[in-house]
């Protein structure tokens, strides 16, 4: 069996082939960079290409049986079909809770709706919020002020482990369990900002503070950090929204992998350094 792991050097991707390598799969990767710099581990092909050109995928594709999509939307069809051509049996995509409770029509619906068209054998994976957002939005007022400020204190959030998304990714392509199923992949358990911060403080050995911003301030934070304008509000909105239709913790991941999802504590602990 061999496996192509497309977005290999994202966060997913990266523990994605180091699940695959521990099981003796034969793993080869889709870069748009050059290998020497791509950082992948010994054992793994590394193929160049880019999905938003599907014309240079043919190489990647040959003697492939199952890939890992990362969802591009606007050359999905285009990518499904060269890959069915190629001789592609199945396709798990990296798709999103937003497409579960129909929020996402856009960027990640597209592309499960093409891998279906395309008569692959599938199974999309559907991360809710990654813990991994919490370095972009809170990393720098914890490493230089020990401190969160945050909107909507009463929001609860699932927040889930990068690993956690690829142990679940792992098992829907080394598997003929999983096919047709679309898997909500979520934290274990429902969090508040203060929550949050609480756990991410144990994580990480260190006291935190957390304060209570408005939105228009915590706006403001977010554009102070880089954050598009647009960005900074689709990220409120959420927050907004969990305030009274907060996600749910799904039990799909332990279903599948046999465990339950890492805590928020433990995502912390493994990104210490980050913080």
């Amino acid at each position: 069996m061999r496996i192509l792991i497309t977005g290999a050097t994202g966060n997913v991707g990266r523990h994605l082939i180091a699940h695959l390598l521990a099981l003796r799969v034969e793993v080869r990767a889709l870069t748009r960079q050059e290998p020497a710099v791509a950082g992948l581990p010994p054992g793994v092909e590394i193929v160049r290409g880019d999905l938003a050109a599907p014309d240079t995928l043919g190489p990647a594709f040959d003697g492939v049986d199952r890939m890992f999509l990362f969802p591009v939307a606007e050359t999905a069809g285009a990518v499904a079909e060269r890959a069915r051509a190629a001789g592609i049996r199945r396709a798990v995509v990296l798709s999103s809770d937003a497409v579960t409770d129909g929020t996402d029509t856009v960027y990640h619906l597209p592309v499960e709706r093409a891998i279906e068209k395309s008569g692959l054998e599938w199974t999309h994976v559907r991360p809710g919020e990654f813990a991994l957002n919490k370095l972009d939005t809170w990393g720098r007022s914890i490493r230089e002020k020990g401190v969160v400020r945050a909107a909507y204190p009463a929001a609860r959030g699932v927040p889930v482990h990068e690993a956690d998304i690829a142990a679940v990714a792992a098992a829907a392509l080394t598997s003929n369990d999983h096919v047709g199923a679309a898997y909500r992949v979520t934290g274990p358990q429902q969090l508040t900002p203060g929550e949050q911060v609480a756990a991410i403080a144990t994580g990480i050995g260190r006291p935190l503070t957390f304060i209570e911003v408005s939105p228009a301030e915590a706006r403001a934070d977010l554009i102070g950090l880089g954050f598009p304008e647009q960005i900074a509000d689709y990220l409120l909105a959420f927050e907004e929204r969990w305030v009274e239709h907060p996600p749910q913790v799904s039990p799909d991941a332990e279903r599948v992998i046999g465990r339950p999802t890492r805590t928020l504590a433990e995502w912390a602990a493994d990104h210490v350094a980050d913080f």
